[in-house]
Parts: structure tokens; C-alpha cells; sequence
């Protein structure tokens, strides 16, 4: 078959599939046409933007509650019911197991409870090489202030005792002896056990009051402290005149009150304090606090400063009520009012705790003291007699 013949017969068949590519490519050319135009329009137009805006919410501001004002403690209430209210006493110590008394030798007795009653004899104040005081006066280190922590010691006194502060009514307890148990702790658990003598005697005028502080062997005592003080007594109570201290192995020594001069002096040390009305020693503390709770029992419902003489140096004492407490002692279950000294930072480290008796007289019926490390030496009265001025 030729071309020509193979042509003629497909000729139908060739016109028709060139239409339909002319066809098609006039579509594609239309379609393309449209799309480059509305390409070229989008260019035209300006891009667009998408923004987006960070807001920090701030948080809400909380009003804080106002904070209450401070109210003052309330004070002893007034008589004629006066029951002071009673604060959270600390925390009583473990009680002592009775230790019968076994044979030991002197030095033995005065290894042990020796040092313990060594520096609490009457558990009133502390060892002055544990106070910073004894440290400034083997230093050189002028003492410091007392009183109201105004005048040093070292300045030199007006005639006659200065006033201390607050002046108290006294009414001074009759004449009576107490036969006291003497219970330590040390701070290591250690127990001592012991006996001591405490008598206060006077006529109105004048008084002795002493302590002296022991272990009971099997036929003796051997006395490891002696305390005793004398003076007279004035329109502030208890007026010292010279306290001697003798513990065992060491040299007596004396604390002298300078009433004309106006100073205290000791026979230990060179240094002098000035002499504050009221001024006591540690034998007398317990007794002058009977005093002006017996002369009016509301006195006891601020701050009690006494200022004590004592070893080397004189110092303000403060003591605050504490509350009415009940003890147990061997004349039975007594009412009693409690007294605590605090440690006061640079003066002393140790607490103070004395209980009177308002049913006896205001007589100090427990004295306890606490020592820094934690050690207790507490001493209990046991019998009491009256005796006669």
C-alpha cells in the first residue's frame, strides 16, 4: 500500500485528530492567559501583615492584714483576791531519786558535790569565772554598768546609797530556821544529793541570816559552803553590811556595803561598785522578795530589780512573777508564789527561780538554779521552825 493510498483512506481520521490538538492547545493558551493575569494583579497588591500583640497581666495586689498592736502583760491583780494569773511555767525537771547516803571520804565529797554547790551555794547567782564580768576584771576591761546601766563602777560615788530604781514597801518576815534538801543534776545526768541550814534572824533593827550547805556522811556533815551576812534593817528592807563567803578549800572572803561611802567593795578584787538603796546579798535576796510580797502583794506584779553584791562584783537582778504553783516538799503540799530570774545576756547565764509561801510568812520554801550547761541544783525546806527575835 502507498502513501497516498494509505493517506486518502485515513484522511477523516487526520483531520479530526488535528482539530482536537488545535483545539486543546487554543485551551491550554486561554487557560495560561487568565493565570498570568491574575498573577500579575496579586503582585500589584501590597503584601499582607500579620500582627500579634504580647499583654502582661499584672498580678493582683493582696492588702495585708494590719498587724495587732503589742498589748502590755497584764499585772498581779489587786487584793482583796490577789491571784495573780497564772503563765506557763517551764518545763519541772526530772525528780531526783533519794540516795541513801553512803560512807565517802572528804576529798571524795568535795570532788563531787563539793563543785556542784560550789557555784550555786544557795543557788542564788553563779560562779564569777563563769560571768563576763570576772573575765573584764582579770583583764583590766572596765565592768559593766549597773543599776540602770547608766553610771560605771569605776566613777566615784555620792555620799550615801543611790536610788536603784523603784522603791519597795518591805514588811520583813519573823525570825525562823529551815532545814532544806540540796537535789543536783549535772548536765550529764550525774545526781548529787545534800542538806543545807538556812536561818534569818532579826529583832526589827538589826538581822543575821546564813546558809550553810552540806553532804550527811554516817555520823557527821561536812559542810562544803558557809554563808553569812549581817546588817540592819531600814525603810528599804534588808540593809547588808558585810557578807562572808567559805567554801571548802578556799579562802574566806568578804563583800563589804559602804553605807557612808556609798560603794560596795570586795576583799577579792580591787574593784568598787556604786551602793544602791535596796542593795542585797545573795543570803538575803530570798528573804527581802518575802518581804515586799508580805508588805503588799502587788508590788510582785511588774519587774522586781534588786541589785546583789556578790564575790567580785554587783549586779541588777530581775526577777518577774511567774504564777502560783503548788510543790511537793515533806511538810506536805504548799501554795506557793514563783519568781524567775531569767539569764540576763551579759550578766549572767543562769536562771533563778525562788517559791514563797504566802501561808508561811512569805518564807522562800524552794530555791532552784539553772545553770547555763543545763546542770540544777534545787533545794527544798524540809522542817521549819520559828524562833524567837
Amino acid at each position: 500500500m502507498t502513501i497516498a493510498s494509505f493517506l486518502t483512506r485515513h484522511r477523516r481520521m487526520l483531520l479530526l485528530c488535528g482539530a482536537t490538538l488545535a483545539l486543546h492547545y487554543a485551551a491550554i493558551d486561554w487557560v495560561g492567559g487568565r493565570l498570568s493575569a491574575q498573577t500579575h494583579r496579586a503582585s500589584e497588591l501590597p503584601p499582607s501583615l500579620m500582627t500579634a500583640q504580647l499583654r502582661l497581666a499584672l498580678p493582683k495586689r493582696v492588702e495585708s492584714a494590719p498587724l495587732e498592736e503589742i498589748k502590755p502583760l497584764a499585772k498581779a491583780p489587786r487584793p482583796p483576791a490577789p491571784r495573780p494569773r497564772p503563765v506557763p511555767a517551764p518545763a519541772q525537771p526530772a525528780s531526783v531519786e533519794p540516795i541513801t547516803p553512803v560512807p565517802v571520804s572528804a576529798a571524795e565529797a568535795d570532788n563531787g558535790l563539793a563543785a556542784a554547790l560550789a557555784d550555786a551555794p544557795i543557788a542564788v547567782g553563779e560562779s564569777t569565772a563563769a560571768q563576763p564580768g570576772a573575765a573584764q576584771a582579770q583583764s583590766g576591761t572596765p565592768p559593766p554598768d549597773v543599776a540602770q546601766g547608766e553610771t560605771p563602777a569605776s566613777a566615784a560615788p555620792q555620799d550615801g546609797p543611790r536610788q536603784g530604781g523603784r522603791r519597795y514597801k518591805v514588811s520583813l518576815p519573823p525570825s525562823a530556821t529551815f532545814d532544806m534538801t540540796v537535789d543536783r543534776v549535772d548536765a550529764d545526768g550525774t545526781k548529787w544529793t545534800g542538806a543545807a541550814t538556812m536561818t534569818w534572824h532579826t529583832d526589827g533593827n538589826r538581822y543575821q541570816a546564813s546558809v550553810e550547805a552540806g553532804v550527811s556522811l554516817l555520823i557527821t556533815r561536812l559542810n562544803l559552803l558557809v554563808l553569812r551576812s549581817e546588817g540592819a534593817i531600814d525603810d528599804y528592807g534588808i540593809a547588808p553590811l558585810k557578807v562572808t563567803e567559805k567554801r571548802t578549800r578556799r579562802a574566806e572572803t568578804a563583800t563589804h556595803f559602804n553605807r557612808d561611802a556609798g560603794t560596795i567593795t570586795f576583799s577579792a578584787s580591787e574593784r568598787s561598785y556604786p551602793l544602791l538603796v535596796g542593795a542585797q546579798d545573795k543570803a538575803t535576796v530570798p528573804f527581802q522578795l518575802g518581804g515586799i510580797g508580805r508588805a503588799d502583794v502587788n508590788q510582785l506584779g511588774g519587774d522586781i530589780d534588786i541589785q546583789v553584791g556578790e564575790d567580785k562584783e554587783a549586779t541588777m537582778f530581775r526577777f518577774q512573777l511567774v504564777g502560783e504553783e503548788e510543790i511537793e516538799t515533806k511538810m506536805g503540799k504548799l501554795v506557793t508564789w514563783h519568781l524567775s530570774r531569767p539569764p540576763k545576756p551579759g550578766s549572767y547565764s543562769s536562771r533563778l527561780d525562788i517559791w514563797l509561801a504566802p501561808g508561811l510568812n512569805w518564807y522562800p520554801v524552794q530555791i532552784r538554779n539553772t545553770e547555763a550547761s543545763g546542770a540544777l541544783t534545787t533545794q527544798t525546806v524540809s522542817t521549819m521552825k520559828m524562833t524567837d527575835k
